[in-house]
C-alpha cells in the first residue's frame, strides 16, 4: 500500500507550552484514519502542522515524500495537494455557492471556469445540494455550509482530507448530514484524517483510530480493539465519559 504522509518526531511548541511530542504517524492511500481525544491534546494543531499552517519546532512531515514547511520551496503547490475543512466553513459571504467553490480552481490551479463550474456542480449533486449553487452563504442551514465547504475542498482534487471537528458548531439535527458526506468519501477509499468527538462515527468511518493525550499518541488500532477492547487505562477512562449508565430506583 502506497504511503501518503509520514509524520516522524514531530514536536510542535507553544513558549513554554508543548502540544506535541515526539509524534509520528504513517498514512496509507485510501485510508481512513481518526483522532480521537480529550480537548486542548493537540489534535487540532496536528493537522495545522501537516498543513503548514502552523512552524514545527522538530521532526519531519512529508507529503508523497516531499517536506511540508513554511520553507518548503513549493509549499501553495504542496498545500494544493491537502484538502482542509474546518469547524467555521470560511466560505465567502459576497460570493454564491459554485462562485465560492470554483474560486480556488480557476485562480489558483488555473483550470477552465467551465472545467471547474462542471466539476463544482458533479460535487454538489452528490451531496444533494446542486439546488443551492446560486444561493449564498446567509440563505444556507450551517450543515449545508459545512458540506458546501467540503465540496470545495474536494474541487481542488486533493491527495488528502483534513477534517477537524467539522460537526462541532453544527445543531444536533445537521450533524448527520455532513458526516453522511464523509462516509461516502472513505466508500470511495479518500485517503483521509479526521478529527471528532463523533465516537459512533468514528467507529463507523476509521480504518484506524488513533487516540491522542498530552501531545503523544497513548492507543492506536482498530476501532473494534480501541473501542471494544482499550489496552489503556487513561483510554478506558476517555471512553467511560461517552458512556452513560440508566440508573434504576425502586
Amino acid at each position: 500500500m502506497e504511503t501518503v504522509l509520514t509524520i516522524s518526531h514531530l514536536k510542535k511548541q507553544y513558549d513554554d507550552l508543548t502540544v506535541l511530542k515526539d509524534f509520528s504517524l504513517t498514512v496509507h492511500e485510501g485510508e481512513v484514519i481518526v483522532i480521537v481525544g480529550p480537548s486542548g491534546c493537540g489534535k487540532s494543531t496536528l493537522l495545522r502542522c501537516i498543513n503548514a499552517l502552523e512552524e514545527i519546532q522538530d521532526g519531519e512531515i512529508l507529503l508523497d515524500g516531499n517536506p511540508i514547511s513554511k520553507k518548503s520551496k513549493n509549499l501553495a503547490g504542496i498545500r494544493q495537494k491537502i484538502g482542509m475543512v474546518f469547524q467555521s466553513y470560511e466560505l465567502f459571504p459576497h460570493l454564491n455557492v459554485l462562485d465560492n467553490i470554483t474560486l480556488a480552481p480557476t485562480k489558483v490551479q488555473k483550470r477552465s471556469l467551465e472545467e471547474a463550474r462542471k466539476e463544482a456542480m458533479a460535487l454538489l449533486t452528490r451531496v444533494g445540494l446542486a439546488d443551492k449553487a446560486e444561493s449564498f452563504p446567509r440563505q444556507l442551514s450551517g450543515g449545508q455550509k459545512q458540506r458546501v465547504a467540503i465540496v470545495r475542498a474536494l474541487c481542488m482534487n486533493p491527495e488528502i482530507m483534513l477534517f477537524d471537528e467539522v460537526t462541532a458548531a453544527l445543531d444536533p439535527e445537521m450533524v448527520r448530514e455532513v458526516l453522511d458526506v464523509i462516509l461516502g468519501l472513505a466508500n470511495q477509499k479518500k485517503t483521509m484524517l479526521i478529527v471528532t468527538h463523533e465516537m459512533q462515527f468514528a467507529r463507523a468511518v476509521a480504518d484506524r483510530i488513533i487516540f491522542l493525550d498530552e501531545g503523544v499518541i497513548k492507543e492506536e488500532g482498530s476501532p473494534e480493539e480501541f473501542f471494544d477492547a482499550p489496552k489503556t487505562e487513561r483510554a478506558r477512562e476517555f471512553l467511560r465519559t461517552f458512556t452513560f449508565e440508566r440508573k434504576h430506583t425502586d
